[in-house]
């Protein structure tokens, strides 16, 4: 019989505490008529960006809940930004602490909750008359800075 041994929480004791900051985006992409929903305050589950920065909030403190890996981290800040190319919405989410281990799943998972929620919002203006979504995509979430003190 083999066996196998899977590691769980890293021990991280050993290592200092410094300051750490990531940053990280992501993209939905919607129809005009959905981003004109949104921006004129039409969408029938209420304000979309608010109820979404909320959202992106809420993962980033829950990520240790959501990626089994990670640890627990005092946060000192989030911040949500959102911004428009086009019809495309942009999401980006800035994490702050001083810990002992990086906070860039932070701020991915607040990106992915943050457009998940958008999504959510405004499914019904996306459908199309099969019920499919062939505009609507969430895309090119990644981590864009990532900063470590001494």
């Amino acid at each position: 019989m083999s066996e196998k041994s899977i590691e769980g929480i890293i021990n991280i004791g050993s290592k200092p505490v410094v300051e750490r900051r990531a940053t990280a985006r992501g993209r939905l992409v919607l129809q005009a008529t959905t981003k004109a929903a949104i921006e004129h305050g039409n969408v029938k589950k209420g304000d979309v960006l608010e109820a979404s920065t909320i959202a992106a909030i809420q993962a980033v403190k829950e990520t240790p809940r959501i990626v089994p890996h990670c640890h627990p981290i005092p946060l000192e800040g989030t911040e949500v930004n959102w911004r428009w190319a086009g019809d495309d919405l942009w999401c980006t989410v800035t994490v702050a602490a001083h810990y002992k281990t990086g906070i860039e799943m932070e701020a991915l998972t607040g990106v992915a909750a943050g457009l998940l929620c958008v999504f959510d919002m405004v499914k019904s203006l996306e459908k199309d008359d099969q019920g499919q979504y062939p505009v609507a995509r969430i895309s090119d979430l990644e981590v864009v800075e990532k900063f470590k003190g001494i």
